[in-house]
């Protein structure tokens, strides 16, 4: 099994105004943006410093007719992608664009989890990963949380695929509990049963900045909007939910107010 076999991997942005999209994360994120090269394909890719975080594309036609709003999408690494996608279809998902091959890079399958949540697998061409450093890094995507119609449910699914482990949980009162969970004893993520009950099933990707407010009002001097005001988490950190101009969710995760 490969090193990468049930860890987020890479974060994409699937969009309407690509050209927009860079402007905005540049501003918002700091990130700086190059050309992926791959022959026939439009495809940026953002980097935090030297180190790539994730990519940027249009929204397909397909998506565009079959009512899909520009969203990010995470990719999971995956020691066979085709054995997982079958996996994941026999356990209730379905599969929407794949597997395909993209030459020299790797192969993938996006799908869609038992409660329509988009979700993407990959493995690299190489056999080695995009695995984000250990620690607080500024630019880097440093949670993956998953807003579920059944949490316990959602959890129960992903675990039998990816071995993933219940971490800690937090009650959070009228919104239920929130369930950490981990990866070989790291934690990496969390579920919560989506308090919107006409809301989509979804995943949603908090990105590391230095201070909540300051990004904040990067986020609305930029076109963007916050869907609340900044919280403070368990151990001291604030987060803040986002639309970029487009409408794509993200969230935000700072140490400092």
């Amino acid at each position: 099994m490969s090193t990468i076999h049930g860890k987020f991997v890479w974060c994409e942005l699937m969009t309407t105004d690509t050209a927009a999209a860079e402007r905005f994360y540049n501003t918002v994120i700091g990130w700086q943006r190059r050309d992926s090269g791959i022959p026939g394909r439009q495809y940026t890719m953002f980097s935090a410093g030297n180190r790539l975080v994730g990519g940027l594309m249009e929204l397909p036609p397909t998506a565009r007719q079959a009512g899909a709003p520009p969203m990010w999408i995470g990719y999971i690494g995956a020691d066979d992608v085709d054995a997982a996608a079958q996996r994941f279809t026999a356990a209730g998902g379905r599969v929407y664009h794949g597997p395909e091959d993209i030459p020299g890079i790797g192969r993938f399958v996006v799908l869609a989890d038992p409660q329509h949540a988009t979700i993407a697998l990959f493995k690299p061409s190489s056999g080695g990963g995009g695995t984000p450093p250990a620690g607080f890094h500024p630019g880097h995507v440093g949670w993956h949380e998953l807003h579920a119609a059944d949490r316990e449910a959602a959890f129960a699914f992903y675990a039998g695929l990816f071995g993933w482990t219940k971490a800690e949980a937090i009650d959070i009162g009228a919104m239920g509990v929130y369930q950490m969970f981990a990866l070989g004893g790291t934690t990496i993520g969390g579920m919560m049963t989506r308090t919107d009950a006409a809301a989509p099933a979804s995943w949603l990707y908090y990105f590391n900045v230095e201070h909540i407010d300051a990004a904040l009002a990067r986020v609305k001097d930029a076109g963007g909007t916050a869907t609340g005001d900044p919280q403070q988490v368990p151990g001291g950190g604030w987060i803040a939910h986002c639309r970029d101009p487009e409408g794509a969710r993200f969230a935000m995760f700072a140490r400092e107010r």
